[in-house]
């Protein structure tokens, strides 16, 4: 199985700018990802960016570029325009890793490319992980996935979903069910290149625009989206200053107690 990562890594961002050059442990946030992406099993890892900044340090510690316009909406229209620009056949299979996810485990990229291969009527493979306590499941910012027995999505949302009817209207909405299974989604993406040209020509569907949820989209069109648990922790990505010092915690720590 042969699949490409492109790491899409914007300069701009609202709660921290110049997020993908900020260090850790010594190194640009983006090399970290790089660095993980190129423990997978994938053919090829491109840095896509709309920024002659990050290009620039992207280049000096090795890793290929592809520069994207900075007017495009999503992250779905960056990797579609890689696609595009650097040839990709229609059945390429492309893994989206986010630029701010430094501790990314190689295994969950090596996980969703190979899900999608192994789902030829799937053109998108994503992962999830069980929901454990009630606070998640009410947390808009917690992406809720429902899937049938053969792991095709049927419906993401802010909201939580499945709703226990029952147990909520009990009154015992502050106590996760004990009847029932939630999951939350990880947001690692695989795609059929084909997939990606088609999304781009999409206009935003109703659904989507409500939730704010990019993954909508295809549902609306028909796309079928395989969801698998994910087979190792996926830690959160770094979205505030809190989080950046955890991650440079955590690689510290990792240093220190050296190769196992």
């Amino acid at each position: 199985m042969s699949f490409t990562v492109v790491i899409p890594a914007r300069f701009a961002s609202t709660r921290l700018p110049g997020k993908p050059l900020l260090p850790i442990a010594g190194k640009p946030m983006v090399e970290h990802v790089w660095e993980q992406a190129r423990l997978s099993g994938a053919s090829r890892v491109v840095i896509a960016t709309d920024d002659l900044r990050i290009l620039e340090v992207a280049e000096a510690f090795g890793a290929e570029v592809c520069m994207t316009d900075a007017s495009l909406p999503s992250g779905t229209d960056r990797l579609q325009q890689v696609a595009q620009r650097l040839g990709f056949a229609g059945d390429a299979i492309v893994v989206n890793v986010q630029g701010d996810e430094p501790l990314i485990p190689p295994g969950v990229i090596d996980q969703v490319a190979g899900n999608l291969a192994a789902n030829p009527k799937a053109d998108i493979a994503t992962l999830c992980v069980p929901i454990i306590d009630v606070e998640e499941l009410h947390n808009p910012n917690a992406v809720k996935v429902v899937f049938g027995e053969d792991g095709r999505a049927l419906y993401f949302s802010r909201a939580p979903i499945p709703w226990p009817r029952d147990a909520f209207a009990a009154g015992n909405g502050n106590v996760l069910p004990t009847a029932g299974s939630w999951y939350r989604h990880v947001g690692i993406y695989a795609y059929r290149a084909r997939f990606l040209h088609q999304y781009v020509t999409w206009p935003t569907a109703p659904c989507e625009q409500l939730e704010q949820l990019e993954q909508l989209r295809a549902l609306h069109h028909g796309v079928q989206v395989h969801v698998a648990l994910a087979q190792a922790t996926v830690p959160a990505g770094v979205d505030t200053a809190a989080d950046l010092a955890q991650v440079e915690s955590r690689l510290q720590e990792v240093s220190l107690r050296g190769p196992q």
